[in-house]
């Protein structure tokens, strides 16, 4: 099988499967390479399920891939505890034994993993950043840095450990006393051993970044298929082939009738609907579906906009970050949930987020909360899958997990440069 760049006599097509962020920037890109570009998602608008409501921060102090022992450790003693950071539904299912044996045998490389995942956060900065001012969104950007605070010793010191990884990946981010978190964020409230202070991280709000950069690649002539799902997909020698349907409400079925699409080639960005898409090309892409869940406080008032943090803030030992959106809006998020494909809010998950912030923030009302829960395309290694399939004209930039909002700009240029790289592939 070959496949020939034609760019010389026409734009080639892209179908990208996927309207989220790691989507709607892999279009974007494309878009600006020459593509003639189709975006599909099942959602009536982009950014409605895994982007719609996360924890917004666009941090590289974060970048720490999860597998270690000491995950391992706690994910078992948590297994029990409604409310805790970390739980694991004990219902077994070859998706998730297949998922936690390759989570286990990636901890060697943790260190490396680490180190990858910093240095790719960073260079996605510069990319998002130069999409938002050459298109002006406006996504409640906050320039004030990321704040990682512990209350002893020992969590102290494993973040130092973790601040020496992410120094070799280029990050440069400094130890703070507890005065010093006081000077940098006034309104949080606790006793703190130290912390690590980020100031080149930054936060926003991914819905409306996502919903920016979509009309943005409207304007410039990406066609955008809301409300349709991929039924089957298949790959050969000349083109993609897509069958597709509309998932708008009607009391007529008919009127929605099955659609065959050809491109050139097709990237998947499906989130945690990859893995099932991935499977009709012949291709593995074991991401399981980690669920997070957020609340968005209203500050209504101003005695609430007075108690409530602008700094972004990360509490590791409760897994929770914060960003402030605007004036009046203050974004908290957290937990793992390993549980499926549900997406039902449970009151036991949002609960300890609402109590979280009442000790933190005892002067901000939390009477105006809304709470939301996304699945998390995540790979058992923590690293996005950027690559080509089994059959040369499918590509795949998927599997970003907790960091999708920190790393998609960043892989969305590496899909893109794979996609229109000339090739003559055997």
């Amino acid at each position: 099988m070959s496949v020939t760049s034609n760019s010389s006599s026409r734009p080639e097509t892209v179908a990208v499967i996927g309207a989220g962020i790691t989507g709607i920037t892999t279009a974007y890109n494309l878009m600006k390479r020459g593509c003639r570009v189709t975006v599909f998602d099942r959602q009536p608008y982009a950014a409605m399920e895994t982007s719609f409501a996360n924890g917004g921060q666009l941090s590289a102090s974060n970048a720490e891939v999860w597998n270690s022992w000491a995950t391992v450790l706690k994910g078992i003693k948590w297994m029990m505890e409604p409310g805790a950071p970390l739980l694991v539904n004990p219902k077994p299912s070859w998706h998730k034994i297949s998922w936690m044996g390759e989570f286990i045998a990636s901890i060697p490389k943790y260190e490396q993993n680490t180190v990858t995942t910093a240095r790719l956060a960073i260079a996605a900065r510069g990319y998002l950043q130069a999409m938002a001012e050459a298109e002006g969104i406006d996504f409640d950007c906050e320039t004030r840095g990321i704040l990682h605070f512990y209350e002893t010793k020992k969590d102290f010191e494993a973040a130092q450990r973790v601040s020496n990884l992410l120094a070799k990946g280029g990050l440069e981010r400094r130890a703070v006393t507890p005065s010093e978190i006081q000077s940098i964020e006034p309104a949080l409230r606790g006793n703190y051993y130290g912390g690590f202070y980020t100031p080149s991280d930054f936060t926003g709000d991914i819905h409306k970044f996502t919903i920016g950069l979509a009309r943005a690649c409207e304007r410039h002539g990406v066609s955008m298929r809301f409300s349709t799902e991929i039924l089957s997909a298949a790959a050969g020698e000349n083109d993609v082939t897509l069958v597709t349907r509309s998932t708008e409400p009607t009391l007529d079925d008919s009127l929605h009738p099955q659609q065959v699409e050809t491109f050139d080639k097709v990237i998947v960005c499906g989130g945690v609907m990859s893995r099932a898409i991935a499977s009709g090309f012949g291709d593995r892409v074991n991401v399981y579906p980690v669920k997070g869940y957020s609340i968005t406080v209203s500050l209504a008032e101003k005695a609430d906009q007075d108690a409530a943090p602008w700094v972004s803030l990360l509490d590791d030992k409760a897994k929770i970050v914060t960003s402030r959106l605007g004036p009046t809006r203050f974004r908290v998020a957290g937990t793992a949930e390993f549980n499926g494909y549900n997406r039902d809010i449970r009151a036991a998950r949002i609960s300890p987020l609402i109590a979280w912030c009442r000790v933190h923030f005892p002067g901000m009302s939390t009477r105006q909360s809304v709470p939301w829960a996304g699945l998390r395309p995540m790979m058992p290694d923590m690293i996005p899958r950027v690559m080509r399939g089994r059959n040369p004209r499918v590509f795949y930039n998927t599997g970003h997990g907790h960091l999708g909002w920190t790393l998609s700009a960043a892989t969305a240029d590496a899909v893109g440069a794979l996609v229109t790289a000339r090739s003559n592939v055997a």
